[in-house]
């Protein structure tokens, strides 16, 4: 098996926003943060983010690099939960972060896909519905913030992406290759890296079982469910019926939830709804969690298990940073469409891409794998699974 990894980390920048059309960039007075909208399609819009280091070195023969961060979901926010829960310059408190990856890299943060965090759509029809489709739109957001500004385009660009944000990196990176060689963008893609990212959604769900009943979150009988169902999924997979399969997940996540206490699928340490920190439930946090929509509580359970710092997101996304920024639609809430992203995505949500990570690795791009060894939804057990497959 051939592999190609690379040491990693850095990114981000960028400057204006449009798709046929800019809308002017706003930016802070000292100019080390710029923001706008990218108007990817006629309606569409995504919502950027770039921070200029200030640990930045000026050296020809070693470009700094810049991060383009891409969130999981799909639907969740990059803008708010990558950057201000992660790894991001403040915390949700707007305290300053000491490990933020500004240290390393320039950071660009993106809602996407449309729909995600302050992007949107005009109308309900625009919402992607396939990696492919998301990928194309964050290219032609590449291409209106570096093609223009010489400082980004001469910068190593390095794709992270975490959970489901890895498939759509994996499709990026091959739609940012083929726009340099058409002479549509100008960039250097340093790499793409995956962290807990959702390539073999197979291989997942059957690790989900043996997992939790090793840490004892599952019995005997919980696992043989987990097993069974996962072996539902293989089956609507090999057949094409990847709506089927995602219906399919949604029941064996519920089922996982019932047999174990509702276990954190971010964290097996904690149930879902668990403050981090303190390690306790409360129970209106438990019965808020048995009645969260399907495609919503994943992305919910998302910002709960991210949120080290303890405060409030979406309070800090809808008020303090949305009047920030100035450009926000005034009835825009901030991720208030993510049910809906996750939604229209179901049909390519269950939906491989090893393939993706080979050609990759073909074409000679570094691909840096990493994971956390307490998550369940993409475990460390169904990452070596999947990585055993590259050719």
């Amino acid at each position: 098996m051939k592999r190609s990894v690379a040491q990693l980390v850095i990114l981000c920048l960028i400057v204006s926003c449009t798709s046929g059309e800019t809308k002017a960039a706003r930016s802070n007075s000292d100019g080390s943060e710029a923001w706008g909208y990218v108007e990817v399609r006629p309606k569409a819009h995504m919502f950027w983010w770039h921070y200029k280091s200030p640990y930045r070195v000026e050296d020809p023969s070693k470009p700094w690099p810049i991060i383009l961060w891409l969130q999981g979901g799909p639907g969740a926010s990059g803008v708010g939960i990558g950057n201000f829960q992660e790894v991001g310059p403040l915390n949700t408190f707007l305290k300053p972060r000491n490990s933020t990856w500004l240290k390393k890299a320039d950071l660009l943060f993106v809602d996407s896909p449309v729909g995600a965090g302050y992007s949107f759509v005009e109308e309900k029809d625009l919402y992607v519905k396939s990696d492919e489709e998301a990928a194309k739109d964050l290219t032609t957001l590449l291409q209106q913030l570096f093609n223009k500004n010489q400082i980004l385009n001469q910068s190593p660009l390095y794709i992270v992406a975490e959970s489901y944000g890895g498939k759509i990196a994996v499709k990026l990176g091959l739609s940012v290759i083929n726009a340099v060689q058409s002479g549509k963008l100008k960039l250097h893609l340093g790499g793409v890296v995956l962290g807990d990212s959702w390539i073999s959604p197979e291989d997942f769900v059957f690790s989900w079982g043996p997992l939790l009943n090793y840490v004892s979150r599952l019995d005997y009988n919980g696992m043989d469910l987990s097993n069974s169902l996962a072996e539902k999924i293989r089956k609507q997979l090999k057949n094409g019926e990847y709506v089927e399969a995602t219906e399919t997940w949604i029941e064996l996540e519920s089922i996982i939830s019932l047999h174990s206490n509702s276990v954190d699928f971010y964290n097996f340490m904690l149930d879902s709804g668990m403050d981090p920190l303190s390690l306790t439930t409360s129970e209106e946090t438990r019965n808020e969690n048995r009645i969260l929509k399907k495609y919503s509580r994943y992305l919910n359970d998302l910002r709960s298990t991210n949120n080290v710092d303890g405060g409030d997101l979406d309070t800090l996304m809808n008020g303090v940073i949305k009047k920030k920024l100035k450009i926000i639609p005034k009835d825009l809430v901030w991720g208030n469409d993510s049910g809906n992203v996750f939604a229209a995505m179901q049909g390519d949500f269950m939906r491989p891409t090893i393939d993706g990570v080979d050609e990759l690795l073909a074409k000679g791009i570094d691909v840096t794998i990493y994971n956390g060894q307490l998550d369940v939804i993409c475990s460390t057990s169904g990452t070596e699974a999947w990585v055993h497959k590259l050719k």
